[in-house]
């Protein structure tokens, strides 16, 4: 039976603006698994951690004679400090894939080895209109970009001084807002969006008092956008759901009101029954659903096929749009891929 979530409005977009305020870029994710592993735990479910960061819920079922997994990815995009210019500028490295050309301008915060943190800002190296005649022009890239540091710098030495270094990670402003019309606009909805509903799913069953059909393991993987946060999964699973953000676009016909059902990525076509069940739950419950083919996208569950796990696995997630850059999604999406996850775990 469908659950009726629209009581868990506010829990859920709660959920995702405690994960989007901690900065978790892929490698730096350990206040973000901080954040979950406290909230899963203060609902009464055990967990652990892999040795590679990895944090699993684990929610007993009514049955034990299958295991069934879920993931989402609390790593996010952000840069690392390539070098530091003579002037004093922190030039750039992308971790994952961010749009660029959408941080010119953002601010963002410096975290150093030994824990200091700085703020500073994302500018082009051509920045003053009244100054650059390419200001308007310059490409927006690793070439052209540099973080200017809130401190009085002049030269790399000071940079040296205040104990930033290459390597050190660059975390810019999510920007996170929920506006009265229930539209969720902030970056990194890609994939904390989908975390906070797996979170919100988890509050349901407890204050429910119902369990999943099979015991379920949830991970929440810290290494997705780099391409290797799916290759450490549980080997007692017997099938695997992603809950990662559904794609708009061109072709698409999901929406950020809906749940995206993927039957197709860039890594090929995912589990046909899984995908069908997904579609068939969807239909007769009236969970409002799309099925589309992602060109450009793959998923920890590829990640997990590729590295050998004999399983099925399908994707789903709330539709996102402007991925990569100032995303955005609404609570009917969130509702309707918790709809779907408590429909697929089959609880009562």
């Amino acid at each position: 039976m469908k659950w009726d979530v629209t009581p868990y409005r506010d829990t859920v977009m709660e959920y995702a603006k405690a994960l989007l305020s901690q900065d978790s870029p892929s490698g730096f994710t350990l206040r973000a698994v901080e954040t979950a592993e406290n909230l899963a735990r203060g609902l009464g479910y055990g967990t652990r951690r892999s040795r590679k960061g990895n944090l699993t819920i684990l929610v007993p079922g009514r049955e034990h004679g299958k295991k069934v997994g879920l993931c989402a990815h609390v790593d996010t995009l952000g840069l690392m400090v390539r070098s530091v210019t003579a002037d004093g500028k922190l030039l750039i490295t992308k971790v994952g894939g961010p749009l660029l050309p959408t941080l010119d301008g953002e601010y963002c915060r410096i975290y150093t080895r030994d824990g200091r943190v700085y703020t500073g800002t994302i500018l082009s190296l051509s920045p003053a209109a009244h100054v650059e005649d390419d200001a308007g022009t310059r490409p927006r890239d690793e070439q052209s970009m540099a973080v200017r540091v809130d401190e009085v710098v002049s030269t790399a030495e000071d940079v040296a001084a205040l104990g930033i270094a290459p390597g050190d990670y660059v975390c810019y402003d999510p920007k996170t807002l929920v506006t009265p019309s229930g539209f969720l606009k902030s970056r990194f909805l890609d994939d904390k969006a989908s975390a906070a509903c797996l979170l919100t799913v988890l509050k349901i069953l407890r204050d429910l008092g119902q369990l999943p059909r099979y015991d379920a393991e949830i991970t929440f993987t810290v290494y997705e956008e780099v391409g290797h946060g799916g290759a450490t999964f549980s080997e007692s699973l017997d099938e695997l759901l992603a809950v990662d953000m559904g794609c708009i676009g061109a072709e698409l016909t999901c929406t950020e009101e809906q749940v995206s059902i993927c039957a197709k990525d860039s890594a090929g076509p995912y589990d046909y029954a899984m995908v069908t069940r997904l579609v068939e739950l969807s239909r007769a419950n009236g969970v409002d659903y799309a099925v589309d083919v992602y060109p450009h996208y793959s998923s920890d569950a590829a990640v997990a096929w590729k590295s050998g796990r004999d399983l099925p696995a399908a994707l789903i997630g709330p539709g996102v749009h402007a991925s990569h850059g100032m995303e955005r999604t609404h609570w009917h999406g969130l509702k309707a891929t918790m709809e779907l996850v408590g429909l697929y775990l089959d609880c009562e």
